[in-house]
């Protein structure tokens, strides 16, 4: 345990001391799971580049590959350069995929794990004049290069399709396209406006609900090319009201940050695998969560796994989109790298308020590795901030 002085809302500062971390599952230990779970990956930032962080982009090509092997070693996938590793904003489309080589050629030397990888048409400009065919040739250019690394593809939502879609049915030609030609059944983003603004109305509806009935009527189409549909809607309900209606060979990843533990135990209809960034920064409690699922212990699950939603709620607060910065502050906190500093800058994205509570909540859901560590460093960052 350690203490130290925390500020508070009303400009104070309170002694807090820590509780006692998680036990970790033990290394080798993990031998699978009743569901396919991955954590979207963050990327580490290179700290000594000699770059513009607002506008270059350097990453330490070492520690982002070391944080997969944790991840990997406690039983989790990997999904690859999504929006958790910044794709879009700070990550561009190069970065990715160097990115995504890196991360497969280190899977080759673990038989087993898995991987997968975010194709979409980030090299695109969404400006006016862009074309349904442009779209169409931009995912299939992402689309070759990562197949010919022999990745697994997940098809994420085009901020360009968003813009140019006039119906529904330039959603089902974009799709319909560039599914007949996959090689392997990919999983389908479906990435909510709260994550990213300029995806509202995707689909070719800005209600869910319709939305939803258009990419059910892609996926009932094209169910065969399709493994997967991950949503990311931050609603249990929703989430629930589509799993339900998908053909019986598509599976549900959950990406809803705020409903997790529901939605993976399931119901008496089914359950969702997950696909989540909130699996990057809890990876030990969702390693040990899964298990106890996995040996029929659902109390077990539920006994590791709730605690960590107050956590996961702060870290994905609106503006939703700002989540990185407290998943990548939270390695920082548990020594999975030696900086808080990101791709563009995003380490200003949220206040020394939040942060704090992060502290805080990830102390309750006992998810810091080694508290005296994590308070040693909380408090270096309050010191920087005027807080000795």
């Amino acid at each position: 345990m350690a203490t130290l002085s925390l500020p508070t809302a009303d400009r104070r500062l309170e002694p807090y001391t820590t509780g006692e971390p998680i036990v970790f599952p033990a290394k080798g230990a993990v031998k699978g799971f009743n569901r396919i779970a991955y954590a979207a990956a963050h990327v580490v930032a290179d700290p000594l580049a000699a770059i513009d962080p607002w506008v270059d982009t350097a990453i330490d090509w070492e520690k982002t590959i070391h944080f997969r092997h944790y991840l990997w070693d406690l039983g989790l996938g990997v999904a690859e350069a999504m929006d958790t590793a910044q794709r879009g904003g700070g990550l561009d489309w190069p970065a990715a995929r160097e990115l995504i080589r890196h991360t497969l050629e280190a899977a080759k030397s673990r038989p087993g794990v898995k991987v997968c990888c975010g194709v979409g048409t980030d090299h695109l400009d969404p400006a006016a004049g862009i074309r349904v065919d442009d779209i169409i040739r931009a995912y299939e250019e992402q689309i070759e290069a990562i197949e010919a690394m022999g990745g697994q593809l997940v098809v994420m939502a085009s901020r360009a399709l968003a813009a140019a879609a006039k119906s529904p049915d330039d959603y089902a030609k974009v799709y319909g396209r560039i599914l007949s030609q996959v090689r392997e059944p990919v999983i389908i983003h479906w990435l909510g406006d709260m994550f990213d603004p300029a995806l509202a109305g995707y689909w070719g509806a800005d209600d869910h609900t319709k939305a939803m009935q258009n990419c059910l009527g892609i996926i009932h189409d094209n169910a065969a090319k399709i493994d997967g549909v991950k949503i990311s809607l931050l609603s249990k309900d929703k989430e629930i009201e589509m799993r339900r209606q998908l053909p019986s060979v598509v599976r549900m990843y959950t990406g809803d940050d705020f409903n997790y533990a529901e939605l993976i135990a399931g119901d008496e209809e089914g359950y969702s695998d997950a696909l989540l960034g909130i699996f990057d920064a809890i990876a030990p409690a969702a390693s040990a969560g899964l298990a106890r699922l996995s040996a029929g212990d659902l109390q077990g699950f539920h006994g590791i796994l709730e605690p960590t939603v107050p956590l996961s709620r702060h870290i994905f607060r609106a503006p939703t989109r700002f989540y990185k910065t407290g998943v990548v502050f939270l390695a920082w906190l548990n020594g999975l790298q030696d900086h808080f500093i990101m791709v563009g800058g995003q380490e200003s994205a949220r206040s020394l308020l939040h942060l704090t509570e992060l502290f805080r909540l990830a102390d309750k859901a006992r998810v810091l590795h080694d508290p005296e560590l994590a308070a040693a460093r909380m408090s270096k960052l309050l010191a920087l901030h005027g807080f000795a």
